[in-house]
């Protein structure tokens, strides 16, 4: 349309970056060193299946631009069935993500006000009050949280890309090399020690996708900026997690609640430590509260599509869904009470793990449905072969990362899918499937 100016496929390429390099990075250094710098080669698989995934999402959005994003794909080969079970399953992910970021938060946030982390109840109250926080202040609509978000997820990218670039001038190859395999881990051990790990840092690409309709040319552009979007955030992983191996001694960076504060403190003097400590706070605080009302959002979408009960798509004055926030609310803080533990790295990794699992099926469910859509889109062969191949590896990659996500990561993502077939079973007559029609007998 004349007059609407469109972005271009680098600002793109920078939003989809963007997207991805919220809060998720900034605890990762403290866990992935609890195994060792051999933990780093997870980062070259998550990179290579992660930007298969973002690929086979963003040919997906080209062939279906209903509402719904990864739902709306799986209804196409899998009914409404697959809409609830992707639909569902992607949004206890965002839950329990949730609580791992306001751990995340938390672990920055001690060091300044110590009484937040001086016991595991402390702790736990202290997690429920930064998600109760970002869930109160979502109540004045979705304008306040978008413009808050947009400044605050600079509080990681900054110091973090930054440190991918400056941290090698601290860098030092004795430190790396002590903190190589601590524990005698084989190669594969090692890779799969940090698969659900490193696959956290990348969750969100799935919405790349959804800004087709803001470019030129999205059947160039869309993928382009996914897979470059992707490889330019893999690179600031990749680059900070291995610098901050060779500032911080290991056994130092294991314990640390605020990893990239300490490699801060550790390159120039801890008052520059305290203000990365401070920009970290900001972001994950902004992070949480745009996925808090993404979630509400989510819910709200389901609802009005019967998917959910009615009180979800119940807005305020300022169209926020108060009532469907304050049940999420109620939600995570029981899922903080479960996953309590002494330890704020080791209840963070088990959240992960857990959100890799229940958000990487949806991936699968999702990513099959594409050969329907080829095939009703009447692809050529060779563009047909090309996708089935990427798409392929994307879903043998999630499969993998399901593995890698441990025995009780699994058992809890069985667990939400049984709760998820149980809850359709109800649902189901809401949506009768279409009649069969029994070619034989027709015949």
């Amino acid at each position: 349309m004349p007059g609407t100016k469109k972005m271009t496929m680098m600002q793109l390429t920078l939003l989809v970056a963007v997207n991805m390099m919220g809060s998720g990075i900034i605890m990762l250094p403290a866990n992935m060193a609890q195994v060792g710098a051999i933990s780093l080669l997870s980062w070259g698989v998550t990179a290579l299946g992660s930007m298969a995934i973002a690929y086979g999402f963003a040919q997906a959005g080209l062939f279906n631009q209903r509402i719904g994003g990864m739902a709306a794909y799986a209804e196409d080969a899998y009914g409404k069935g697959g809409y609830f079970l992707t639909f569902f399953l992607y949004f206890l992910s965002l839950a329990i993500g949730n609580v791992a970021i306001a751990i995340s938060a938390v672990g920055y946030l001690a060091v300044f006000f110590p009484g937040m982390s001086v016991t595991p109840i402390a702790t736990c109250i202290s997690v429920i009050g930064v998600l109760w926080l970002t869930t109160i202040a979502n109540f004045g609509g979705p304008s306040i949280t978008g413009r808050i978000g947009s400044v605050t997820v600079w509080g990681v990218i900054i110091p973090v890309a930054g440190l991918s670039i400056i941290g090698w001038f601290w860098f030092k190859g004795a430190t790396f090399s002590a903190a190589w395999n601590p524990k005698g881990l084989s190669l594969f051990e090692g890779i799969d020690s940090s698969i659900s790990l490193t696959l956290w840092a990348f969750l969100g690409m799935e919405s790349a996708a959804q800004n087709s309709d803001a470019v030129e040319n999205p059947k160039r552009d869309v993928p382009l900026a996914c897979m470059l979007g992707t490889l330019g955030a893999a690179a600031v992983y990749v680059l900070s997690t291995t610098v901050i191996q060779g500032i911080v001694p290991n056994a130092q960076l294991a314990e640390s609640t605020a990893p990239f504060a300490l490699a801060y403190s550790e390159m120039f003097n801890p008052t520059i430590g305290a203000v990365i400590r401070a920009l970290a706070i900001l972001a994950c605080l902004g992070s949480l509260l745009g996925w808090q009302f993404t979630i509400a959002q989510t819910a709200k979408t389901a609802a009005e599509g019967r998917m959910f009960p009615k009180f979800f798509a119940k807005t305020n004055r300022l169209t926020a869904p108060v009532i469907g926030m304050v049940v999420m609310g109620i939600v995570q803080s029981a899922l903080a009470l479960s996953t309590a533990s002494p330890s704020l790295s080791k209840q963070f990794a088990v959240l992960v793990n857990l959100a890799v699992v229940t958000n990487v099926v949806p991936y699968i469910i999702s990513l099959s449905a594409l050969m329907i859509m080829m095939k009703k889109a009447g692809v050529g062969e060779h563009t047909y072969r090309m996708n089935a191949f990427v798409v392929a590896v994307a879903m043998l990659y999630s499969t993998y990362a399901i593995y890698a996500s441990g025995k009780e990561a699994v058992l809890g993502g069985t667990i939400a899918m049984a709760l998820t077939f149980v809850i359709y079973g109800f649902l189901a007559p809401r949506f009768p499937p279409p009649l069969v029609v029994d070619e034989a007998r027709t015949a």
